[in-house]
């Protein structure tokens, strides 16, 4: 019996890639490089901003000091453009409704930067009962090196042979692996059922509705 499912945010909960690409893109722009489409951006985010930005660059210009300079740039327009095309998937808000009806509890341990990742789940899901909600903190490695579920079970301690991760890439297959917790992958999300196949997910499913029957 699973008590605890944690989510992955992007490409998991909500669907943020266009927003992302967005910010990605002004950032580019800002600075003169070339800008991506927005199915581009699907297989570069899920590592956090740093890589996001690096992937995005041309390979000649992944410095440290333009890459800040992308950063900056990033932030300044992403935190003023949150909301504007990201939206829950399909089955979200009723999934995160029955798992609270079961007395399941939710958390979420994101790659993105922690301010971005309360905000959204504040302005989407504020009537859940979210045991935890992480983000990238500076200092703290991004998944897959399993560091952020390990502070979800920091402040909601839960036995790991209950626990369930949940999300849309091989980096999310490869955290659960890594923090010795069952994981699943979702197919809505920003990458392939393949790729979730090639990282030996125990779980893939295709509808939201499909993980209540992993608990």
């Amino acid at each position: 019996m699973k008590t605890l499912v944690i989510f992955d945010l992007d490409g998991t909960l909500v669907n943020t890639i266009e927003d992302l690409a967005n910010a990605t893109n002004h950032a580019l722009s800002a600075l003169g490089y070339p800008t991506h489409s927005v199915a581009s951006y699907c297989n570069m985010v899920g590592n956090g901003v740093t890589k996001l930005l690096e992937r995005a660059l041309p390979e000649e210009a992944r410095s440290t000091r333009i890459i800040e300079a992308m950063r900056a740039q990033f932030r300044e327009y992403y935190d003023a453009h949150l909301y504007d095309c990201s939206v829950p998937y399909p089955g979200i808000r009723e999934l995160l409704q029955e798992l609270t009806d079961r007395g399941i509890a939710i958390a979420v341990a994101s790659n993105k930067y922690q301010a971005a990742v309360e905000r959204i789940i504040e302005h989407f899901f504020p009537e859940m009962p979210w045991k935890a909600v992480f983000g990238h903190i500076d200092g703290v490695p991004v998944k897959p090196d399993p560091s952020v579920v390990f502070e979800v079970l920091g402040q909601h301690p839960t036995p790991k042979s209950d626990v369930l991760y949940v999300g849309d890439s091989n980096v999310d297959i490869e955290t659960a692996r890594r923090a010795c917790v069952d994981g699943c992958g979702v197919t809505w999300g920003f990458r392939t059922r393949q790729e979730l196949v090639n990282a030996c997910a125990q779980n893939i499913v295709s509808n939201p509705d499909d993980i209540l029957s992993l608990l």
